[in-house]
């Protein structure tokens, strides 16, 4: 007792203690301080200098674009417009026919080229003396395409060759002049702005270095002043840590760790230290829980061996004897012996599923002989199953509640189909009834005590043991699963890993 209430001093002690040591500076605040100030720097370098890259590279490339374009028209367009114009103002050409000369181009078609094409650049440039130039070439395309519609009126009308080609010399050629001058101001200007992108990116690239250097030096002084300081400062108390766990892996449940870094290793500390002085408490504990699970398990064992089931049996027992129906008596005795028999299945908690089929049949023949007027059963468990485990009482309990919860209170014939099959890694067996049901009321009640230890439910024990054992010796991700139709009948599906018996069943004789 004195043991005991020392052992509790010192986990209060010790809980208070950690409880007082609060995470002040986490090493993941220093390690990311560390980090930031190493990074951050670079980090921001490295943006400025994408930012840059990215400005200048599309700067460039729309200057290029824009000079691809107005080079392309620099030098065919005043040649090829004032060709095509004079031919047709001598008569070597018409209008219905010029597009098929491969040399010439219908005038208007280019007009409208190189309108929609400056008309373009006009929206992307933003050099203000290249858009003045663009503005006048615009204009000297609409002046062009005005003159050409007097040479077309005029050729038209015949007869006027001295004055058409007086409006060559004097109009259409001069336009075309000032529109290739357009065009190569424009190229100009497009092309001093390209030096003075390149001029701006070298000038911003020496300044870059420079402070590149300048940072480079400060970063490396600071980071390692920082390292040092956070090195020893995670280092130490992980270094006295070490030298307490060494003594415990000794045997040395005295020996405790101290650190006063203010970090997640000083919490380490005192949970080492919790850890130390509750270690015959968790064990303790482990011995309780098994304990606890025993007992759920041999509760389980009475709720399903009910004396009234017994009692019953044997009445039964007694009543076909006295009407000297012995072999019946006979066959009833033989399937209770059996029911307990593997009720027991001495003391293993896995039975094969084939044992676990006839535990149920057993079960169910010893009931039917007295509620043969309502019951009826049927069995769709594939063969294959047979030889795979099962934690011993798993179906029984559902079956028991589908006949006294489905079946009896339908009162009036009912059927129990209790059936299994294979998925992949998964077996999955269920029990359906036919019988009265539940509402969605009912319904989502039991599935909520289903899912609670089965010490604290109020009904439908039998379920929740079955529940929780399999939760425990599996895993949560198995189980049991109920779905039910007022009037129509209730099917739990329990779902369990194929994992095959230690000892394989033999085959059945029933």
């Amino acid at each position: 007792m004195d043991e005991m209430e020392g052992r509790m001093k010192r986990e209060n002690f010790f809980r208070k203690k950690s409880g007082d040591n609060k995470i002040r500076f986490p090493i993941k605040n220093k390690i990311m301080m560390l980090t930031a100030m190493a990074a951050l720097p670079f980090l921001i370098m490295v943006v400025y200098l994408l930012i840059s890259m990215t400005n200048y590279s599309r700067a460039y490339d729309d200057i290029v674009r824009n000079l691809t374009i107005a080079n392309n028209y620099n030098l065919d367009f005043k040649e090829e417009m004032d060709e095509s114009l004079y031919k047709l103002v001598v008569g070597y050409v018409t209008f219905d026919n010029i597009s098929e000369k491969d040399t010439l181009k219908d005038p208007y078609v280019m007009i409208d080229e190189l309108r929609s094409e400056f008309t373009k650049l006009m929206d992307i440039t933003t050099e203000e003396e290249s858009r003045l130039w663009l503005g006048s070439l615009l204009r000297n395309i609409d002046t062009l395409e005005k003159r050409v519609d007097d040479i077309v009126e005029s050729v038209s009308a015949g007869e006027r060759y001295d004055e058409n080609i007086e409006e060559l010399d004097n109009n259409i050629y001069i336009l075309t002049e000032l529109i290739q001058d357009d065009i190569q101001y424009y190229i100009y200007y497009q092309t001093q702005s390209m030096e003075e992108v390149t001029n701006n990116l070298n000038r911003q690239m020496s300044d870059f270095i420079v402070i590149c250097i300048i940072l480079v030096i400060l970063l490396v002084t600071a980071v390692t002043v920082v390292t040092v300081l956070i090195a020893s400062g995670i280092l130490r108390p992980i270094r006295e840590l070490y030298v307490a766990t060494e003594k415990i892996a000794e045997g040395d449940f005295e020996a405790r760790a101290s650190a006063d870094s203010r970090d997640e290793i000083e919490v380490l500390a005192h949970g080492f230290n919790n850890m130390a002085g509750n270690m015959q408490g968790l064990i303790s504990k482990v011995k309780e829980d098994e304990q606890k699970m025993r007992r759920a398990d041999l509760r389980l064992l009475q709720e399903q061996i009910n004396p009234h089931f017994l009692y019953n049996t044997l009445d039964t027992i007694v009543w076909l004897i006295e009407g000297n129906e012995t072999e019946q008596a006979v066959d009833m005795v033989v399937t209770l012996s059996d029911f307990f028999r593997l009720v027991l299945s001495k003391g293993k908690e896995f039975i094969s599923i084939g044992q676990e089929e006839q535990h149920i049949r057993s079960y169910l023949e010893i009931q039917e002989m007295r509620y043969h007027d309502i019951l009826e059963y049927e069995f769709r468990i594939d063969p294959l199953l047979y030889e795979y485990q099962i934690l011993k009482l798993t179906l029984q309990p559902i079956v028991e509640n589908a006949l006294y919860h489905g079946i009896k209170c339908k009162r009036a014939k009912g059927n129990i189909c209790i059936s299994g099959e294979k998925k992949g890694d998964i077996i999955c067996l269920t029990v359906s009834d036919d019988g009265v049901g539940m509402d969605a009321k009912e319904l989502e009640q039991l599935r909520e005590e289903i899912e609670r230890p089965c010490g604290e439910t109020k009904k439908g024990f039998g379920l929740a043991n079955v529940n929780e054992r399999i939760h425990m010796y599996f895993g949560p991700e198995y189980g049991m699963t109920i779905r039910s139709v007022k009037g129509e009948g209730t099917t739990v599906e329990i779902t369990i890993p194929a994992v095959r018996a230690e000892e394989p069943q033999k085959e059945r004789e029933r």
